[in-house]
């Protein structure tokens, strides 16, 4: 019936007289394609005819001619309005990698002649991941999980699945949980909110290397995603769904303890440990006090480490900075409300912090303007929405017992009390430094001083060195005096090599040298010369 024209089909319907198909009946153009071949013949046929409007339905197209086909008519004919119409993600790689080459085709945010001549933008920007599941489900790593309440298809990892996913992550099997089957019995509301706080929590960036050929209006929305604040840790930063025992072990919590929607760890990131609590306001207030109390119970819970010494249990798996003095808070907690419920979270917030005063408040510093925190819980809160918007750089953050909004980071931490201490500690440099130039200037006066006390050679005027110095200076009872002391140290070897001649060689010595120089020979002639020498004055008289 693809043949006949529309106006011989739906003639009934145009009220009409009687169609050539009532009175013929439907066996003049009724065929039934039997071959494979004939059929994939027929739907090219069927595209290559289109000329205002092709719409198309079904998810598990793979036929490389029919899919080739649509994709020549929708980059020949710019006026052709071409639909998607999917029953759930696509099921083979081949319709994924289609749709993703009509994007390039054709923008889908353009419109031609007023006209938006491109429907499946939805189905194509997610064509990788459900061909992504497509094979973990082929490998037995993931199944089906029903749906949520917005109709969106869930899936939830296998046994084997957990296993990939602990050695993709380098951890323990035993920290990866459960499998989740029932998560979308209900809608899988509680999950997908979940799943969005850890997304506005990590905010991933995109590989704007991988979307080089995608549309420009895509890029540009990857663009800003990129430009925007980042997030706080990686994927490997999260767990979920973690037990806190105040009873039994790890592995075998008892009864009584709570259990963390969220934990994030990531020190590299200014969050050295942070539990996290969703709610979709179906909570009361009064339930989500006893929750605190139960993280209270859990902080307070001490066991024996390796070498026997008793310490907070939570510590004994999360490393984080140690606390001094005052200030030894517990690890923080963050509520997120999502508001699906009947219960308004501003209600529900207000009643929580005056039901749990006694586990976040703090004690006053009345010298410095801030509070101390030992031993209590920072409790915060948040909406979902916010933070999907802005982030945990945002200022969307309210922790109890502070008036304004602040950053996930000065929610948490203790920010006035940095501020006091670094307050303190550029004083205590500005002093240090003041001291430090005070011994300067001292030293330097004395170097002065003792320059200018500093006595020069009475023969060639050289200051003397502080070995000379010392040297020079008188000494104790029996000790010999320096025999030169107003002489440098090489003045001084110079006269003393002076006066050690004069000593061997002294007067007398000298006279009668000269007398035997003069002495006649046997000979006759003089010994020195060429006359008798006559002796020297001295000579005469020692003579």
């Amino acid at each position: 019936m693809y043949r006949e024209r529309p106006e011989v089909l739906f003639a009934h319907q145009d009220g009409a007289a009687t169609s050539v198909l009532e009175t013929s009946g439907t066996t003049v153009v009724v065929r039934v394609l039997t071959r494979w071949t004939d059929l994939v013949e027929a739907m090219v046929d069927v595209v290559a005819g289109a000329r205002e409007q092709l719409v198309v339905t079904g998810s598990r197209s793979r036929e490389n001619a029919y899919l080739a086909a649509i994709e020549t008519a929708v980059a020949q004919q710019p006026d052709l309005v071409h639909y998607r119409v999917l029953y759930g993600p696509p099921r083979h790689r081949a319709l994924a990698d289609h749709l993703l080459r009509l994007l390039e085709l054709r923008d889908p945010s353009a419109r031609r002649n007023g006209i938006k001549t491109l429907h499946k933008r939805k189905a194509a920007r997610t064509a990788t991941h459900t061909a992504a599941l497509a094979d973990l489900r082929t490998h037995r790593l993931v199944t089906t999980g029903g749906s949520t309440s917005g109709g969106e298809a869930l899936r939830h990892l296998t046994l084997k699945g957990l296993e990939a996913a602990a050695t993709e992550l380098q951890r323990p099997l035993s920290e990866m949980g459960a499998t989740a089957r029932g998560a979308g019995a209900a809608g899988a509301s509680h999950p997908m909110a979940v799943n969005e706080t850890t997304i506005g929590l990590l905010r991933p960036k995109p590989d704007l290397a991988k979307l080089a050929t995608d549309p420009p209006a895509l890029r540009a929305a990857a663009q800003a995603i990129a430009d925007a604040p980042g997030g706080v840790g990686s994927i490997g930063s999260y767990w979920t769904e973690v037990p806190l025992p105040v009873a039994g072990s790890w592995s075998t919590p008892g009864r009584g303890g709570a259990q963390a929607d969220i934990v994030l760890t990531a020190p590299q990131d200014g969050v050295p440990l942070l539990f996290v609590e969703v709610d979709n306001c179906h909570e009361t207030a009064e339930e989500l006090a006893d929750k605190l109390e139960k993280y209270a119970r859990f902080y307070r819970r001490k066991v024996k480490d390796t070498v026997g010494k008793a310490q907070p249990m939570w510590r004994t798996r999360w490393n984080t900075p140690p606390g001094g003095g005052l200030e030894n808070p517990y690890p923080p907690v963050l509520f997120v409300f999502n508001p699906l419920g009947a219960r308004n979270p501003e209600r529900t917030i207000a009643r929580l912090a005056a039901l749990t005063r006694h586990l976040w408040a703090g004690t006053k510093d009345y010298e410095e303007d801030f509070h101390h925190y030992d031993r209590k819980m920072p409790v915060t809160t948040t909406t979902l929405a916010v933070l999907r918007e802005h982030g945990p750089h945002g200022q969307v953050f309210h922790r109890f017992g502070r008036p304004g909004p602040q950053t996930l980071f000065d929610a948490i931490g203790n920010p006035r009390r940095q501020a006091a201490l670094e307050r303190h500690w550029a004083q205590q440099r500005a002093r240090e430094r003041e001291a430090q130039e005070r011994e300067r200037q001292e030293v330097a006066q004395r170097a002065a001083k003792r320059t200018a006390q500093r006595p020069a050679c009475a023969r060639c005027g050289t200051k003397f060195t502080d070995e000379r110095w010392r040297a020079a200076q008188p000494t104790d009872w029996g000790t010999p005096a320096d025999s030169h002391p107003d002489f440098c140290e090489r003045c001084k070897g110079r006269a003393v090599a002076a006066g050690c001649s004069r000593r061997r060689f002294g007067p007398a010595s000298s006279a009668a040298t000269r007398r035997t120089r003069n002495r006649p020979s046997r000979r006759g002639s003089p010994a020195g010369g060429s006359h008798v020498g006559v002796p020297e004055e001295g000579a005469a008289e020692a003579g």
